[in-house]
């Protein structure tokens, strides 16, 4: 069943500029706003998901409080903060006082897919207390990292964006380990299986899930694991396998760099380029010309 958190909220004062910019991930959905603030504006909001609400710039020198109460107003609260986490089902209110404009983030968790994902490790009380003015630089760096993906969608792998969620949910809900059931590695085997299906599916949507059950870990166990293993990502051995066989047209076919692009899964041939820097230090058409002559 596709995850889509409904929410019920009624705002004052406030201005939504431009397009929402949504971007849907394993686990999560993010939304990023920017929105004109009245002298005073203020708004009711329930959703049947956990959220984090994140400010990430505004300009003006007032401020926005979330609170449990429609009677606690931002000049009553003592501190300031970015971060404000909602329970599935509590009822808050926001009041923005002499705040221009305002720039958030919304990202509305599936704790279904995200419990499977941790497996033991996830303690489903701690998700059902509001936390709704804190401070973790975790969090935000993360969270500044998502609505990037949200600004920019299909810059990057999706593997990527999937484990950006993944780790802001594990320092958001604070998940360790119950035990040590593994060594950090992958077993030789479990790792030859890993990328032998990265290879095989190079130019393909790899989701993280996929290759943590090959693996018969949870996704933040693989993930980790994979990076001890082999010195990089899977994302980023990914893309490797893609510049590897891009290699392979280059020197031996004359399709077009377009062409190869799309050939070996990447989004356009821009993109290609960049990867393909990164991995060899020159362009594609150089490393050809340097090979075919």
């Amino acid at each position: 069943m596709t995850f889509h958190p409904r929410m019920q909220s009624s705002t004052e004062g406030l201005t939504v500029v431009g397009d929402l910019r949504l971007k849907i991930f394993e686990g999560a959905i993010a939304d990023l706003w920017d929105v004109k603030c009245s002298t005073i504006a203020q708004g009711e909001y329930v959703s049947h998901a956990p959220r984090l609400v994140v400010v990430l710039d505004q300009t003006g020198r007032g401020r926005m409080n979330v609170t449990a109460s429609p009677d606690i107003g931002a000049a009553q609260t003592k501190k300031q903060s970015k971060l404000f986490y909602i329970p599935a089902g509590f009822k808050v209110w926001s009041r923005i006082e002499n705040l221009a404009t305002l720039r958030h983030l919304d990202i509305h968790f599936d704790i279904n897919k995200l419990s499977k994902k941790f497996a033991g490790d996830f303690e489903s009380d701690r998700i059902d207390v509001p936390n709704l003015c804190f401070s973790d630089d975790r969090v935000l760096s993360l969270a500044k990292l998502i609505a990037g993906e949200c600004e920019n969608p299909g810059t990057l792998h999706d593997l990527y964006g999937d484990s950006l969620i993944c780790s802001l949910f594990v320092a958001l809900a604070r998940i360790k380990p119950r035990t040590v059931r593994y060594k950090g590695q992958l077993a030789a085997h479990t790792l030859r299986r890993a990328i032998e299906f990265i290879e095989d599916n190079h130019a393909d949507t790899i989701r993280l899930q996929d290759l943590a059950d090959l693996a018969g870990l949870s996704p933040a166990y693989f993930c980790n694991a994979f990076r001890l293993t082999t010195g990089m990502p899977p994302h980023r051995w990914q893309m490797r396998a893609r510049v590897n066989r891009s290699k392979h047209h280059l020197e031996n076919t004359d399709m077009a760099l377009s062409a190869i692009a799309v050939t070996t899964g990447f989004s356009d041939q821009a993109h290609f380029t960049r990867v393909f820097r990164q991995f060899t230090g020159t362009t594609p058409k150089a490393w050809r010309r340097a090979r075919t002559g």
